[in-house]
């Protein structure tokens, strides 16, 4: 058995063995509340089944189905489907996204290229950087005056470092002997950029995106959880209020999904860049 064969085979292993412990840990408990009177109990609402605590497999089981069955409903501002919901995350992720690769990718290559300028920028860069891209928030609702447009800025905010610092680092980081070949034969600068740097300083650059696309996914939830409105942050929120964990547990499922899906294909591609010496 192959190895990937061997590591699936644990994986699927490890899943079982997680729905095993939760299918346990949910199992009805028998108490009092099985002899109570049943008018009392009516009263009470006692009579329907609870959803506090954690739900049980098949809880969750019917309500992803219900949700993948109707992902794009929309009854009102405070009831969309989780389709709608992740595709207003998603499009805030992108547009911020590639706004940060916009100017972090070629800013970072200027910085590669020029010790000068490595060393008049780094003193901002190290400052900047530490900071939590929601500290950012309140300045930008303040300046922009809408929710929207402050979560995608904070998304370009935390997209930009992990990008412009692999940029510059890859480079930088360009073997000598090819960019001496490079002046021997006369090569103009942005040929050489292009056609020499740019391939081979193309998976650490890659290596930045795949880590502000993940960065970013996180944060937009975060985002969308102190802005309101819609996203699939704000779902997850909204469905607190509601006191729904079985659709609180459907919403992180979904973020994990998407998360891992995000990081699966930006890894693809810097694999398709990759190459062996």
């Amino acid at each position: 058995m192959s190895q990937g064969a061997k590591g699936a085979l644990l994986s699927a292993l490890i899943f079982a063995l997680c729905l095993g412990v939760w299918h346990l840990a949910t199992l009805p408990k028998a108490g009092a509340a099985g002899a109570m009177d049943p008018e009392y109990a009516k009263l009470m609402g006692l009579d329907k089944p609870k959803s506090d605590g954690l739900p049980t497999l098949a809880q969750m089981g019917a309500t992803a189905w219900k949700q993948l069955s109707h992902p794009f409903y929309d009854r009102g501002s405070n009831d969309k489907g989780i389709g709608i919901q992740l595709a207003y995350s998603l499009g805030r992720v992108a547009l911020g996204f590639l706004l940060a690769a916009l100017v972090a990718v070629p800013l970072g290559f200027v910085i590669g290229l020029s010790p000068l300028v490595h060393r008049a920028l780094n003193p901002f860069i190290q400052v900047l950087k530490p900071i939590s891209p929601l500290a950012w928030m309140p300045l930008a609702l303040f300046t922009l005056k809408d929710s929207s447009v402050s979560a995608i800025f904070v998304i370009f905010i935390c997209s930009t470092w992990p990008m412009l610092i692999n940029t510059a680092f890859g480079v930088a980081s360009v073997r000598r002997d090819w960019l001496n070949v490079a002046k021997t034969l006369e090569v103009k600068p942005l040929r050489k950029a292009l056609f020499v740097i740019l391939p081979a300083a193309a998976p650490t650059i890659l290596t930045g995106m795949r880590i502000s696309i993940g960065i970013a996914w996180l944060v937009i939830v975060a985002a969308e959880m102190l802005v309101g409105g819609t996203g699939i942050g704000y779902f997850v929120w909204n469905e607190w209020n509601n006191l729904s964990i079985v659709n609180i547990l459907s919403g992180i499922l979904a973020i994990g999904l998407i998360g891992m899906l995000l990081d699966f294909l930006v890894g693809r591609l810097q694999r398709a860049v990759t190459y062996v010496e």
